[in-house]
């Protein structure tokens, strides 16, 4: 390997909450740069978190983080002309960084007006441990689980 990995660089916390958890998913949801309007939408959809469920949106949003971040998948391994599923933990930015996305993405794809709205039904969802995203969780934990024969090709 010629070049060093690439240092992480540390995220400043958002305003209003000063977490470093929201400002990654602000960063996340953010397109073309438009981080206000990034900020509009999750902070929105933090509000309806407060007010249809009366707890603290913070504790709710961390929540549904830690239920969406899958502890397990498989990775791709070639063995000897055969590519085998090997199941290995997942590391914990990897976690974060997969549970963002996929919040988002089914986020997104819900039927509410606003992604404010639809945010806050995922995150919701996810932190009482059903929606899509806690599906996809353990459908890649289904998945791993069923390679389990190949784990001693782990790397």
């Amino acid at each position: 390997m010629r070049k060093k990995r690439a240092e992480k660089r540390s995220t400043i916390p958002d305003p209003r909450y000063n977490d470093v958890l929201v400002a990654r998913f602000v960063n996340n949801i953010m397109r073309d740069g438009k981080k206000n309007t990034a900020r509009a939408i999750v902070y929105g959809a933090l509000d309806i978190i407060r007010e249809k469920t009366g707890q603290d949106e913070i504790e709710v949003f961390r929540k549904a983080l830690s239920a969406a971040a899958p502890n397990l998948e498989v990775r791709s391994r070639r063995v000897g002309g055969a590519t085998y599923q090997v199941p290995s933990e997942v590391p914990e930015s990897r976690r974060l960084a997969l549970a963002i996305r996929w919040l988002k993405r089914f986020a997104s794809q819900r039927r509410e007006k606003t992604m404010a709205e639809r945010l806050a039904g995922e995150l919701m969802a996810a932190a009482n441990g059903e929606g899509s995203t806690i599906k996809r969780r353990d459908e890649t934990h289904r998945m791993a689980d069923a390679n389990r024969a190949f784990a001693h090709f782990k790397w």
